[in-house]
């Protein structure tokens, strides 16, 4: 089991983060997503999944969901 913490910005609302939640539990593998929502800033979503999820998989959903970006660490 992989517990990971990704830095997102553009959510404002619970519209972000319920986008955003829908479409990284799409991602294989992927059994539980929560956000931590700063609006206007940089929220953590934090995702536990069967395998360590990369970046560009998180990114594709964020892309999918909308407006959103990763931040890169």
């Amino acid at each position: 089991m992989s517990n990971q913490i990704f830095p997102v910005t553009g959510l404002t609302c619970a519209h972000c983060v319920g986008a955003i939640t829908s479409e990284v539990r799409a991602v294989p593998g992927v059994t539980d997503v929560q956000i931590d929502l700063v609006a206007g800033g940089t929220s953590a979503v934090s995702v536990t999944a069967d395998k360590a999820i990369t970046d560009a998989e998180v990114t594709a959903a964020l892309e999918e969901a909308g407006e959103y970006q990763l931040v890169n660490s």
